[in-house]
């Protein structure tokens, strides 16, 4: 399977009417794998930062998350394993697998929690696969 196809059948898939906003597949090094035809341009030093966070958890709370210059607040995750960002009504998550990041944002009315678990099911499965 490709990449492209969890980006679009994984994680852009319709819950209950609802679907991510963006998401992406990238690689620890900042290398994109697979996007959403709406993922953001982002800055190879805001992967960077993220990736810093899951290995010294805690580094972006003060400064918060940058993704395509959109700044989110970090909330609750689990430490290096899931980054979760909140901007007004919408936010980020981010699950580290062996060698990549998924990556899902999204807005109302799909809420946290329905963004954690498609993307955090994706990212387990990865994990699962070795990858």
């Amino acid at each position: 399977m490709s990449w492209q196809t969890y980006v679009d059948d994984h994680l852009m898939c319709d819950i209950d009417g609802l679907h991510l906003t963006a998401a992406a597949i990238i690689g620890h090094d900042g290398t994109v794998w697979a996007q959403s035809a709406n993922f953001p341009q982002f800055k190879p030093e805001e992967i960077t930062g993220i990736m810093n966070d899951f290995a010294e958890p805690g580094t972006l709370a003060p400064t918060g998350l940058f993704l395509g210059g959109v700044k989110y607040m970090v909330i609750q995750g689990e430490p290096g394993a899931v980054i979760r960002g909140k901007k007004g009504s919408g936010g980020v998550t981010v699950k580290k697998t062996n060698q990549a990041l998924v990556i899902g944002i999204y807005d109302e009315p799909m809420t946290p929690g329905q963004c954690n678990m498609i993307v955090e099911r994706l990212g387990d499965y990865l994990i699962d696969q070795g990858l």
